[in-house]
């Protein structure tokens, strides 16, 4: 990757694509703020470029893809069936539109869940006693769009789980990535911070590691 990389961010508005967005702008990075309603980009910044676009509308993803490095998508749906309605539908719009740019088309990096995480008595994060349905659909929603992307062969994708547990707090910097499996800390906890999260992934756009696979973090 080249020092200053062009980067879109579907989602900027999010709390993990404001972080995104600003993580990016921080170390000198050219971003573009794809949004579906520009007045609401809850941080708006000189630097960026803020332009209306639709996730879910694969000419719209060609369109804002055209002519940049790579494509960040952190989009959800707020509840449950928002996310089922959102997150795996997006990721098939994202692969559609970068496909159609052909040999130009740039990486995409897709924010994921934890939910499809293996935990260390061989099941996944998802399958825990006494979780909410409206929690468990978000997990399986992002663990769809997992699916479909181990399917994709031809655009250069990467999925990233966080912890169990991911919320705002302090950027350190300091962080452990792995793959399919849940990391803890210590004390048995997985957790990272939003802006730790941010710091991973924009380091993965600037050294790619974990090009056609999922990877995750945390503390």
């Amino acid at each position: 990757m080249t020092t200053k990389a062009k980067i879109a961010v579907f989602g900027a508005n999010g709390t993990i694509g404001g972080r995104v967005v600003r993580e990016a702008l921080e170390r000198g990075h050219e971003v573009t703020a794809a949004v579906r309603d520009p007045k609401k980009l809850a941080e708006a910044d000189a630097r960026v470029t803020v332009v209306t676009g639709d996730v879910l509308d694969p000419g719209t993803v060609t369109e804002v893809a055209r002519g940049v490095d790579v494509v960040v998508s952190a989009v959800g749906g707020g509840d449950g069936p928002g996310h089922v309605a959102t997150v795996e539908p997006s990721v098939r719009s994202l692969v559609t539109g970068v496909r159609a740019l052909g040999g130009a088309a740039p990486r995409l990096i897709a924010v994921g869940g934890a939910g499809s995480l293996r935990t260390p008595d061989g099941k996944q994060v998802w399958d825990a006693e006494g979780l909410p349905e409206g929690l468990l659909q978000i997990m399986h929603a992002h663990g769809d769009a997992l699916d479909f992307l181990r399917t994709v062969s031809d655009v250069r994708w990467t999925s990233f789980s966080p912890a169990a547990s991911i919320a705002p707090g302090v950027r350190t910097g300091v962080y452990r990535t792995g793959g399919d499996e849940l990391l803890t800390d210590g004390a048995g906890e997985s957790r990272i911070s939003t802006e730790d999260y941010a710091a991973a992934l924009v380091d993965e756009i600037e050294e790619p590691r974990h090009v056609g696979e999922r990877f995750t973090v945390a503390y």
